[in-house]
């Protein structure tokens, strides 16, 4: 475990522009990542899963997760003030119904987000 901290803005974290609909901006720790997204209405992340736990906060805007294996999946929308945590290795998709800015908590960090590794939302 890496005994170095880190103090900074989300004003000096870099934006992805990963597609025309979404933005992300992440900061990660040695056990665990926390990423701003900002998606625009309409804006869909496909069905995926993962091993890392997640869990979301809706700063603004409102959010529709499907979450589950397809054909039995649970719809939950999530609004602003509201929080989802999806357990790792739990397949779920998201669409932005409003404009929204999420925080996105993983444990442990997403490193295919680090490496670029992530075509999914390209």
């Amino acid at each position: 475990m890496s005994d170095t901290w880190l103090h900074t803005r989300w004003s000096d974290a870099p934006v992805t522009q990963l597609n025309p609909l979404l933005k992300r901006q992440m900061i990660s720790g040695s056990q665990c990542m926390l990423a701003r997204i900002e998606l625009r209405k309409g804006c869909t992340v496909p069905r995926h899963q993962h091993h890392h736990e997640q869990i979301s906060s809706v700063l603004c805007g409102a959010m529709r997760f499907m979450v589950g294996e397809e054909g039995a999946a649970v719809e939950t929308i999530v609004r602003e003030g509201e929080v989802l945590v999806i357990p790792g290795n739990v397949s779920h998709s998201a669409e932005a119904i409003q404009d929204t800015i999420i925080l996105d908590v993983f444990c442990p960090p997403r490193q295919d987000w680090i490496n670029g590794d992530d075509a999914y939302l390209r």
